[in-house]
């Protein structure tokens, strides 16, 4: 089997920023289409590249929920794929041009399954529904877990695409009968727009049975999980121009000469390589309903030490690597805020200004503890954990949101000690990126609760990420070191630095002994 050839990770480190400025990246105007599809919403995010600059402008938005069917949670792939074709029109109409090209992103590890016809085989199921249940657990008794770490390098979470499939093995799901094709979710937008079935390298890596070493899939999991190699397309690098749009779309839209990239097709590779980082020596956190908080590195780093801190090598752009810990979000206050909306609707910024009269450092949650990942009630589910931890219960909304960022940040703190330890190597500062470098509150505890300098933005910072990522497709950039170049700027960054370093200390303290009781 083939290793895929990706550009070096050494090449982009010797460009070096000064050379990228020497040469000049100057450019005509130029227009891409990114849409970035998130587990709350969807994004249309227009973006032109003139003269080393950046600017985007927000198309379209629309709202993106699993649906329960028959007891399980799916993804309503084909309104989604509407909203796709309705957001190209908008394009076209409303800001009359004509992209180049578009790119989608989405969330890691689901997948669709296409029939021999090519025909979509129902409703791709959600990551965080409930079929996946002891899957884990029963896979790694016929595999050791640090033998499929060994293999693949990639954290164990029990919605993995491994663990999604193994379920389907074991409940004999029909499904797997009929299958001859599995595309994770931008390759499966990707197929419906071009007709291509193709598998793009950074979503692969999420799920946990990709060898990131040589970029190949690993056959010994196939084999246990009886699938058949042919199932998975051959992995295709970010930036690979995949065609033109189907004909029948490109009717509809009016785009007939818009091509399809293969970009960064997982959110988290492409934000990251819009991090505005041109020196070494930074940490990024990736803040959304997930926090992804990690170092790029050259190759995979997986040993025995790096397993049992459950941190994950995934891909990333230019051949480099995503060495990361996923830890739970905003989800926690998305969720805490639905329920209140029912009662009392409330904007992000609104319950941020709530929490910051609720008092400092009351109660803490461990965001990662199992009971967060979909209970009936969120608010519920963060006063019973304080109850059983034998904290104070957070009685309102601003003490419940406070008590889930002050808990972030330290939980920030953990993963940071950690990576410092994993690699060796001198953080001074961390970029954080995302929908959570607009919450003030985040970044400024965030600062307090890591002693480092928060770097904030910018916070469309995966939309970037792809535009970008279709533009050195096309040859408008040359390098990663470039892409960041762009995005440097393009954006003020906002810049927290820390304070009340003794207080947060203390809390810190408390706060690893409250992980060792809980288990974390």
């Amino acid at each position: 089997m083939e290793t895929l050839e990706i550009p070096l990770y050494s090449s982009y480190i010797k460009a070096g920023s000064q050379e990228a400025h020497k040469r000049g990246i100057t450019m005509e105007r130029h227009h891409f289409l990114a849409f970035d599809l998130g587990a709350e919403s969807g994004r249309a995010i227009l973006g032109t590249l003139e003269e080393s600059r950046l600017t985007t402008r927000e198309l379209n938005r629309f709202p993106n929920r699993p649906v329960s069917l028959l007891g399980h949670y799916h993804w309503n792939i084909l309104d989604l794929h509407e909203k796709i074709k309705e957001s190209l029109i908008l394009g076209l109409k409303e800001a009359a041009v004509q992209p180049e090209s578009i790119g989608i992103d989405t969330w890691g590890v689901d997948f669709g399954l296409l029939s021999r016809d090519g025909s979509l085989l129902g409703f791709p199921y959600s990551y965080r529904d409930s079929r996946t249940a002891g899957a884990m657990e029963e896979l790694t008794s016929r595999i050791p877990a640090a033998q499929i770490y060994a293999w693949t390098g990639v954290q164990f979470l029990r919605f993995n695409t491994l663990f999604q499939l193994y379920s389907m093995v074991r409940d004999r799901s029909p499904y797997l009968d009929l299958a001859a094709h599995l595309l994770f979710m931008p390759d499966l937008f990707n197929y419906f727009l071009t007709g291509e079935k193709t598998t793009e390298f950074t979503i692969a890596s999420t799920s946990q049975m990709l060898d990131p070493r040589r970029r190949v899939w690993c056959e010994p999991l196939l084999e246990v999980l009886n699938l058949p190699l042919e199932i998975l397309p051959e992995v295709i690098s970010p930036g690979t121009v995949i065609g033109p749009l189907e004909r029948e779309i490109a009717r509809q839209t009016g785009l007939a000469d818009t091509l399809v990239i293969a970009t960064a097709g997982h959110d988290t590779a492409a934000a990251i390589a819009a991090v505005p980082a041109l020196e070494e020596g930074w940490a990024y956190i990736s803040s959304g309903t997930w926090s992804l908080m990690g170092v790029e590195t050259p190759m995979p780093m997986i040993n025995e030490e790096a397993r049992q801190a459950n941190f994950t090598n995934e891909g990333g752009v230019a051949g480099t690597i995503r060495f990361l810990k996923n830890i739970t979000g905003l989800w926690l206050i998305q969720q805490c805020r639905r329920e209140w909306s029912s009662k009392s609707p409330l904007s992000y910024e609104e319950i941020t200004r709530l929490a910051e009269s609720a008092p400092p450092l009351k109660s803490l949650i461990d965001p990662d503890w199992a009971d967060f990942l979909n209970p009936p009630s969120m608010t519920e589910a963060i006063r019973d954990f304080c109850l059983r931890t034998g904290q104070p219960v957070p009685a309102t909304a601003s003490e419940i949101v406070r008590c889930v960022l002050e808990s972030l940040a330290l939980k920030y703190r953990f993963a940071l000690d950690q990576i410092r330890r994993l690699t060796e190597t001198e953080i001074r500062c961390i970029h954080l990126i995302g929908g959570g470098s607009k919450n003030k509150l985040l970044c400024q505890f965030t600062a307090d609760a890591t002693g480092l300098p928060v770097i904030a933005g910018p916070a469309e910072a995966t939309a970037c990420g792809n535009l970008m990522v279709q533009a050195l497709a096309l040859g408008y950039v040359r390098s990663l070191i470039e892409i960041r170049e762009v995005i440097k700027n393009s954006f003020e960054p906002r810049i927290y630095e820390p304070r009340d370093s003794h207080r947060w200390e203390r809390a810190y303290d408390c706060y690893r002994h409250l992980l060792e009781e809980t288990g974390k």
